[in-house]
């Protein structure tokens, strides 16, 4: 391959084969002038009789054949370990008596060397999906988070001052054994298939009439950015399996749609922003209060649109899909 530093790119190969081919240079002569050993030039000669201007590219140097490959047999025992027991390198080196370097080399080109790639339930490469157009399909679901008592959870303070805080924290209702009861943050959360753009509000419950405003809001906020919602993918809550929901994708002339029973992985975009939304916001820093937490959504959610590198669309940010504007402009 040629660099920097090389002493023949592809125009000096070519220069010094017409030296010897059609100047009738010797390849003594042709070698000296342009510092190359007698073999160099002679190869680049005989290239250039044989193909021409085109024979002064590089080649690659993948060998034509590979004697030393793992059988065929033996990559389709590898494979199937790997897909029907889930078992890592080490374990598969040791059943079929092989290093485990050879194992992972074949993992790897078969793109099976990482486990999460693998559907956990059928066992088979993990198929991934994504809608042309934004608004084509969008993910909905619920994110049930405690509600933090004053003086801040026990992640940050510990389980000792937590439950000291839990016990301090004013109007609260008790249950059975006189402990307070924080009850739950239900965070609805929207994500566009395409363009991974969210939108999330932050309730008290999640019956079906919440989920339905929600849903509303949702396809107005993306309509108002140039989105038209198409169809909306569920899991089979209660909520989204009511009659009301029903109606009330229909008055927005959107299609509901629903995950297999047992089956987030379908709904696997916004269980996964579910995860960033809870290491990015919820429990990113200590907050003093539940409202404190509350407040800082709106941020998170603008930073996470507008700012924030998504590693599954190109490292852009969400709202690059469907906005041309820049991130910066949106404050």
């Amino acid at each position: 391959m040629s660099h920097a530093n090389a002493a023949l790119t592809p125009r000096q190969r070519l220069r010094l084969a017409r030296k010897v081919v059609e100047e009738g240079w010797s390849i003594a002569a042709a070698a000296d002038y342009f510092r190359v050993s007698w073999p160099t030039a002679q190869k680049w000669a005989h290239r250039y009789l044989e193909l021409g201007r085109d024979g002064m590219a590089d080649r690659s140097s993948r060998p034509h054949s590979h004697p030393n490959r793992t059988p065929q047999p033996l990559v389709k025992k590898i494979v199937h370990l790997r897909l029907r027991k889930r078992l890592g390198l080490v374990q598969i080196a040791a059943r079929l008596g092989m290093p485990s370097s050879t194992v992972h080399a074949v993992l790897t080109r078969c793109r099976l060397n990482r486990l999460s790639h693998i559907d956990v339930k059928t066992g088979e490469p993990a198929r991934r999906y994504e809608h042309q157009t934004p608004g084509a399909l969008i993910h909905v679901d619920v994110k049930k988070l405690g509600n933090i008592p004053d003086g801040g959870g026990w992640r940050y303070v510990g389980r000792a001052q937590g439950r000291r805080n839990r016990a301090s924290t004013p109007g609260k209702e008790r249950n059975a054994y006189r402990n307070p009861l924080l009850r739950h943050a239900f965070v609805h959360t929207v994500i566009d298939d395409h363009s991974r753009v969210a939108y999330a509000e932050i309730h008290d419950d999640e019956r079906a009439d919440t989920a339905i405003g929600v849903l509303q809001r949702a396809v107005s906020w993306f309509a108002d950015r140039g989105v038209r919602v198409e169809r909306v993918l569920s899991d089979n809550g209660s909520a989204y399996r009511s009659h009301a929901w029903k109606h009330a994708c229909a008055d927005l002339a959107v299609k509901p749609k629903f995950t297999r029973p047992r089956r987030p992985q379908t709904n696997g975009k916004i269980e996964r922003f579910h995860r960033t939304m809870a290491d990015g916001w919820a429990y990113a820093k200590h907050y003093n209060t539940e409202s404190a937490r509350r407040a800082a959504l709106p941020a998170w959610l603008h930073f996470y649109n507008h700012h924030r590198p998504h590693t599954a669309i190109g490292k852009l940010p969400p709202i690059s899909r469907i906005s041309n504007n820049l991130p910066g402009h949106y404050t």
